[in-house]
């Protein structure tokens, strides 16, 4: 697996204040991805519904456990055991924060695929919680998620 960066310049302005202002128009935030990961999304796309990304937009950790639930259910060959924790868990995958109580990430779990589940009604996770793993489906979401 060659390493890249996934940034070539970013421009991103914070303010450690109290105050909820939105910055002057000239600090406006700017991430310019690398032509190396770009050329990596292209080469591995991963299907998805582009309205549900939006959707999810404001929750990224919804949208990273949704992006995940596409990858795997993708790329599976069949039914998979992800266990939560440890070195190849779930948890190790998403990249989530550390949290002090299991039972607190899956409440947290709980509730996520709760969203997704009203957005891709076909994802296959009844089995997520009860057995502590995940075996995706294959089939993808939709692409005409909002459609009549």
């Amino acid at each position: 697996m060659a390493r890249f960066a996934f940034l070539r310049e970013a421009q991103i302005w914070f303010n450690r204040g109290t105050t909820l202002e939105a910055p002057p128009q000239y600090f406006e935030n700017v991430i310019v991805l690398s032509e190396e990961f770009y050329q990596e999304v292209l080469a591995h796309p991963i299907p998805t519904d582009l309205e549900a990304v939006k959707v999810l937009s404001g929750a990224p950790a919804v949208l990273d456990l949704f992006m995940w639930l596409c990858h795997r259910c993708f790329v599976s060959h069949g039914d998979e055991a992800i266990p939560l924790f440890g070195k190849y868990g779930l948890t190790a995958q998403l990249g989530s924060v550390e949290y002090s109580r299991a039972r607190r990430f899956r409440a947290m779990l709980d509730q996520w695929l709760g969203v997704i589940r009203a957005l891709w009604p076909d994802a296959y996770c009844s089995k997520f919680l009860r057995r502590h793993s995940c075996q995706p489906t294959r089939k993808v979401p939709d692409s005409g998620y909002g459609q009549d």
